[in-house]
């Protein structure tokens, strides 16, 4: 059942971060205050998409998700969204590993990418523990 979680949670980023993200989220999810953080919120919310999937996964597969922990993945999903985009962690990330010249070369965007990779496995491991 993990494999098929992460997948589902995977092709929902997916979907959200590249053909459901606006370009006004795009451009604006790392400005400060809240200007930022709405636009890193409302982007945030488009992962509703993977709530999507894992109701179309119950249903196809025959999994019974408890609502809650269900309700908390996505949560978790959405709040560590849009606190990876708001990019200064991954910055901090990036100079604490003094990866500094990575990042002005285009390393940013793929720290950016495993990080919410690492969450939706969270997410996964726990919906299917």
């Amino acid at each position: 059942m993990f494999a098929d979680l992460a997948f589902l949670l995977y092709l929902g980023h997916l979907l959200a971060d590249y053909p459901l993200q606006t370009d006004h989220q795009a451009a604006h999810k790392a400005l400060p205050g809240r200007v930022g953080w709405l636009a890193a919120i409302d982007h945030a919310a488009t992962h509703v998409v993977c709530g999507v999937l894992l109701v179309l996964g119950a249903a196809v597969l025959g999994w019974r998700l408890p609502v809650l922990p269900a309700l908390a993945a996505l949560l978790w999903i959405g709040a560590t969204h849009a606190f990876i985009d708001r990019r200064w962690p991954v910055l901090a990330w990036m100079r604490l590993a003094h990866q500094e010249s990575w990042a002005a070369h285009g390393g940013a965007a793929h720290v950016d990418q495993t990080a919410h990779i690492a969450a939706l496995v969270v997410a996964a491991l726990c919906l299917s523990a």
